[in-house]
């Protein structure tokens, strides 16, 4: 497939731009600053702004999808008119964990232990599912990681869930970004969470 990915110089967008680049994807790597996007074969960096949404719009016409690792400082709209224009049926999100149930059935966000400083960039990313939780047009899908995200070596595995945080026998929820990035280049390639969310832990 050709992949246009957005953030690529992040570690999350450079993990998963490397994943893609492995599995033999075409790779274009949007970012501000592309000197630090993944040098791989099949993988292009482009300098863009992914705030502008007509300019990003000509940057990935003709992807077969696209992936976001951006912050929720660009709304859900201006990402979903970029695919619009641009004719691009396929969205795939970097989310974020707050809004996925605990064992209690309460949201992430709302239990007493979910760090203060960390609400407001959370908030928007609800805010960022609820608003593609009502495009109909797009095939999204939003990937809610492990609460914990780290640098860390690639083991190959993880376990997923739709909307229940995945933790491990010490009640911990974490996955390292090399292994986020192929739980979400296994999700581009097999496509089991069309217009849903699904989460991924160790």
């Amino acid at each position: 497939m050709k992949v246009a990915v957005l953030g690529a110089s992040g570690r999350a967008g450079s993990e998963v731009t490397r994943e893609l680049a492995s599995r033999g994807h075409s790779v274009v790597a949007i970012a501000r600053h592309v000197e630090a996007v993944p040098q791989a074969p099949g993988v292009t960096p482009v300098t863009g702004d992914a705030s502008d949404s007509a300019a990003l719009a000509d940057l990935i016409r003709g992807s077969d999808a696209v992936i976001s690792a951006l912050h929720f400082d660009v709304p859900a709209e201006t990402l979903l008119s970029a695919l619009r224009q641009a004719g691009v049926a396929r969205l795939l999100v970097t989310g974020g964990a707050a809004s996925l149930k605990t064992s209690s059935g309460q949201r992430l966000i709302d239990s007493p232990d979910f760090p203060q400083d960390w609400k407001e960039m959370a908030m928007r990313g609800i805010a960022f599912l609820d608003d593609l939780r009502h495009e109909s047009a797009i095939d999204w899908t939003f990937f809610s990681p492990a609460m914990i995200i780290f640098e860390g070596e690639r083991l190959g595995h993880y376990r997923s869930a739709d909307d229940q945080l995945v933790t491990d026998a010490a009640g911990d929820s974490k996955i390292s970004f090399a292994d986020y990035a192929i739980a979400m280049v296994d999700e581009l390639e097999q496509q089991r969470h069309s217009r849903a969310r699904f989460t991924a832990a160790y």
